[in-house]
């Protein structure tokens, strides 16, 4: 089974990101509108396996309108 980590920080980029980023908007665009740093984002997408912190991963569903246990049953855990 992988890795929680890596099953967070890939849905989020293959869900959320890279469709973002399809439709022209930034890297940058998308960490404000998320409320992180775009550092973070980097981290999330990055080939290195991320621990995202919960505080950041509570940002990012705030902003969605999604509370943790609906995330994580999209995720599939």
């Amino acid at each position: 089974m992988p890795n929680i980590n890596s099953k967070i920080c890939s849905y989020i980029t293959k869900e959320w990101l890279f469709p973002w980023l399809k439709e022209g908007k930034s890297q940058s665009a998308f960490a404000n509108r998320y409320n992180i740093d775009e550092s973070t984002v980097r981290k999330i997408k990055g080939t290195k396996e991320y621990r995202i912190p919960v505080e950041t991963l509570n940002r990012i569903c705030e902003a969605k309108g999604l509370k943790l246990s609906e995330f994580f049953k999209l995720v599939g855990l």
